[in-house]
């Protein structure tokens, strides 16, 4: 079985199946599972490691073979594990089939059991094994092969390991990754001090929850999975760390549907000079398809935020006795987009803390959070690394460190549902966890976030549960981004540019 993706995240994430094993085709596994994966297989269905082995090479020479028909050179990078000894199947395959095959390696450490076969049977063919400092002229039609640590990396590389790593990636050479490149988490997508940079990642039996968040996008490059003919009783027993989000659509509207069946939003923020925010949020929930929009801002702001979208219902509000009516009378709040942190923030942020209706929390009211903690089920949280950090009294890199693990601690101290941003955006409810598949690099502006907290908005008016409206809003939003991308580039994409694309992201092709 082969599935393939490509993008940042995966955005033109595609799936080519053989044996009808689709339910590897979002499945995201820890390194520890995989290697479970494997003892099953070894020890219960008696695939030898070794056939493990030559299989992953071969899958691996097959995708290196496709993706670059001129090359002639293939030199491989192999470490003393079994990456390694996959990089030592590659070798022979070259060699094999006539291309130059060049193998470095360290001198300080050999291979073992199965790694040391895969070695052996390369020497024997007549190859070579070099030092990592043994290299000569690469040419135009040269390929590396990234062989040197595995999935079970957990510290940085040592000296002569990164040393490795700076020369692939100071090389100018097309690179291919064996299962993950070297130096990248294989859980976490943190990188371990250095890591290769690849064009081309072949990973194997299951896709590696760390290939598809944070930094992974920018080292993986495409992604490619053989699932090395596993047999699907070989998974039946490991449940996915995570899966990889798909579109679950909004189903088509009765003929004779009205306004009132589509809920009621009310969002609160725009504090003085911040009206912009509350403003996207506001007409992304619109545009989300909730039936009624009002909006509580500052008095100062109220008459002049819906002059260019006369369908919102915008509020004065200055305490929190003029907000208890619009409360009263909605279905859904969201609270954040350009709230601000003062006491007129504070105060508003109280009297949703105990309304009981389904919230979505962003921005300046996750700031306020931070510092009046309390749990709610009904509830969507959605911050970016650094109001992730301020949640739950840690660095931005700690959080960043390992995504998973914040994204389950933020749950855990907060309940509900949890979108935590960034590249390869994660989705927990305690229960399940998603990993975005849609969105690019044009994101990175002002207004992004408040328009994804509009949308999810929307979708809970209208009757999405908490986990299937963020799950549902994020691939939309990442979408509806693609989309213009597509069209006018990702430099200078605006949030309101997302406006136009929304609808049909929510619905069905």
């Amino acid at each position: 079985m082969t599935t393939w993706g490509r993008g940042y995240p995966d955005k033109a994430f595609k799936v080519i199946l053989h044996n009808s094993m689709k339910y590897l085709s979002t499945a995201l596994y820890h390194s520890s599972q995989i290697r479970e994966v494997e003892r099953i297989a070894i020890e219960e269905l008696h695939i030898s490691g070794l056939q493990l082995m030559q299989r992953a090479g071969q899958a691996a020479f097959r995708q290196l073979q496709q993706r670059w028909p001129r090359c002639r050179q293939v030199r491989v990078f192999c470490g003393a594990g079994n990456n390694g000894g996959d990089g030592y199947v590659i070798a022979l395959l070259a060699l094999q089939a006539g291309y130059q095959a060049h193998v470095h390696a360290s001198a300080a450490s050999l291979p073992e059991g199965d790694a040391l076969e895969a070695r052996t049977a390369y020497l024997q063919a007549g190859g070579r094994v070099e030092c990592f400092t043994e290299i000569a002229a690469l040419t135009t039609e040269t390929v590396l092969v990234d062989a040197l640590l595995g999935t079970g990396l957990n510290r940085p590389p040592s000296d002569e390991y990164a040393a490795a790593i700076a020369f692939i990636n100071a090389a100018h050479c097309p690179v291919l990754a064996v299962d993950v490149p070297s130096g990248l988490h294989a859980d976490t997508g943190c990188v371990m001090g250095s890591a290769v940079h690849a064009d081309l990642t072949v990973t194997f039996i299951g896709l590696k929850c760390g290939l598809h968040t944070g930094l992974a996008a920018d080292y993986r490059g495409d992604w490619r999975l053989a699932g090395l003919d596993l047999p699907e009783q070989v998974y039946a027993r490991i449940t996915p760390a995570a899966r990889l989000l798909e579109k679950h659509p909004l189903p088509p509207r009765p003929r004779a549907a009205h306004k009132g069946r589509f809920g009621h939003v009310l969002l609160i923020g725009g504090n003085l000079g911040y009206s912009g925010a509350i403003r996207l949020a506001a007409e992304a929930a619109l545009r989300s398809g909730a039936g009624l929009v009002s909006v509580a801002t500052r008095a100062v702001h109220s008459a002049l935020l819906n002059l260019g979208r006369p369908e919102l219902m915008c509020h004065g509000v200055e305490n929190a006795l003029q907000l208890q009516p619009l409360l009263s009378r909605v279905s859904v709040v969201v609270i954040g987009p350009g709230l601000g942190q003062d006491a007129w923030a504070d105060e508003l942020f109280a009297a949703v803390a105990t309304c009981g209706k389904p919230c979505v929390m962003d921005a300046d009211a996750l700031n306020l959070l931070a510092r009046q903690p309390f749990k709610a089920e009904n509830r969507v949280l959605t911050p970016h690394p650094g109001e992730a950090a301020r949640l739950l009294s840690m660095s931005v890199r700690d959080v960043e460190a390992d995504r998973f693990a914040a994204l389950a601690a933020l749950h855990e101290r907060y309940g509900g549902v949890c979108v935590l941003k960034g590249a390869g955006s994660l989705i927990g409810d305690g229960l399940s966890v998603y990993v975005a598949t849609t969105g690019n690099p044009g994101m990175a502006s002002g207004g992004m976030g408040d328009v994804l907290a509009g949308v999810i908005g929307g979708l809970l008016a209208q009757n999405q549960p908490p986990p299937a409206a963020a799950a549902l809003g994020v691939y939309a939003h990442g979408e509806a981004a693609d989309r213009v991308a597509a069209r006018q580039g990702e430099q200078g994409m605006l949030a309101g540019d997302l406006f136009s694309e929304l609808g049909a992201c929510l619905c069905a092709e």
